[in-house]
C-alpha cells in the first residue's frame, strides 16, 4: 500500500494501512511520537541533530535513519517536524539539506513544533511554491501525553490536506481538529499556553493558602476537583505540587518560550495579557531559584518562599 490518500484506505482498527512517513527532530516530544508511527505500521524514517538519540531510537523501534532532513524526507509521503523554535524550524526546511529539499511535489509537511503563526505561513508560502502541501500542527499533552500517544493536535492549512493526514494523526493523537488556515494551529495552541499559566498560578495560590490556613490541602483539593474548580491541571498536579516535586512534565523554560511567541503575537493583534505578563515575570523568578527544566507547575515555589 503507498499510504493513505483518504479515508477508504484505513484498516479495521481505523489506522491507515501504511504510509512512508520522516519524522524530524526526536526530543521529549518527538521521540515518543515517531515510535507511535512505527508502531502502527508506518515505514518510519528519522532525522535528529545529535545522531545518538536516533540510534538509541532505531534499537527501540522499526526504522531507518537518515543523516539529514532532505535524505529523511526524500520519498515520504508525510514529513513530520517537530524541533524547538522558529529559527531550528527554518533551518530543518529551508536549508539545502533541509527537508523541503528532500521532498517530492504532493507530499505534506506537517509542524508539530509550537512556533509563531508567522513562520507557518512563510514555510506554507515556500511550500506551495515547491509543489508542497503545509500544515502546522502543534500539540498539547505534555511529554506523558506524547508517550502514551494521547495528544491533542491543533492544526491549521487546507481542509484537503488535513483529510490525507489526519488517518496518520491518529498514532499519537486523542483529539485533533482543523482550527482554520495556515497559522491557526499556532494561534490556538497560544490560546492553549495562555490558559495553562493562568490555571496554573491559580492553582498554586489556592494551595498556597489552603496550607497557610492549616487546612487538609490533598482533602481540600479532592472536593474541590469535583466542583466547578475541576480541570486537568487541578487532577494531575496537585500532589506533585503537594510533595515538591517537579523534575519531569513541561518546562518551565519551554513555557516561557511560548509565552514569547505569544507576547509577540498579542503586540500584533493589540491582545491585553496582564495576567500571563505577570504568570511570565513569577516563571523567571522560579528560573532564577535554577528551576529552568522543572515543570511548569512549580510556580508553588516561589510562594512558599515568601512565606
Amino acid at each position: 500500500m503507498d499510504g493513505c490518500k483518504d479515508y477508504s484506505q484505513l484498516n479495521r482498527t481505523g489506522r491507515c494501512s501504511m504510509a512512508r512517513v520522516a519524522f524530524i527532530g526526536l526530543g521529549a516530544m518527538g521521540y515518543p511520537m515517531a515510535g507511535h508511527l512505527a508502531r502502527n505500521g508506518h515505514a518510519v524514517t528519522v532525522y535528529n541533530r545529535t545522531a545518538a538519540t536516533a540510534q538509541q531510537w532505531l534499537q527501540e523501534y522499526s526504522g531507518r535513519i537518515a543523516q539529514t532532513p532532505a535524505q529523511a524526507a526524500a520519498d515520504a509521503e508525510f514529513v513530520m517536524c517537530c524541533v524547538g523554535n522558529d529559527d531550528d524550524l527554518r533551518a530543518v526546511t529551508l536549508a539545502s539539506d533541509g527537508a523541503f529539499a528532500g521532498m517530492s511535489a504532493g507530499s505534506v509537511f506537517v509542524d508539530h513544533t509550537t512556533a509563531s503563526a508567522q513562520v507557518a505561513k512563510q514555510l506554507a508560502d515556500e511550500a506551495q511554491q515547491r509543489g508542497l502541501a503545509f500544515l502546522d500542527a502543534p500539540v498539547s499533552g505534555g511529554q506523558l501525553g506524547a508517550q502514551n500517544g494521547v495528544l491533542t493536535i491543533m492544526l491549521g492549512g487546507a481542509a484537503e490536506v488535513y483529510e490525507r493526514v489526519a488517518p496518520i494523526l491518529q498514532s499519537y493523537a486523542r483529539m485533533q481538529r482543523l482550527m482554520g488556515g495556515v497559522g491557526s494551529g499556532q494561534l490556538i495552541k497560544m490560546v492553549n499556553q495562555i490558559c495553562i499559566g493562568g490555571l496554573l498560578q491559580g492553582l498554586s495560590e489556592a494551595l498556597h493558602f489552603a496550607q497557610s490556613a492549616g487546612l487538609d490541602a490533598e482533602a481540600a483539593m479532592q472536593v474541590i476537583s469535583k466542583g466547578a474548580a475541576q480541570s486537568w491541571q487541578l487532577e494531575n498536579r496537585y500532589q506533585t505540587m503537594l510533595a515538591g516535586e517537579f523534575d519531569f512534565g513541561f518546562a518551565v523554560e519551554w513555557m516561557r518560550k511560548d509565552f514569547a511567541i505569544v507576547f509577540d503575537e498579542a503586540r500584533r493583534n493589540g491582545a491585553s495579557l496582564p495576567v500571563t505578563a505577570l504568570v511570565d515575570q513569577f516563571y523567571a523568578e522560579v528560573e532564577a531559584m535554577g528551576g529552568q527544566r522543572w515543570d511548569t507547575s512549580s510556580l508553588i515555589t516561589r510562594l512558599k518562599t515568601k512565606r
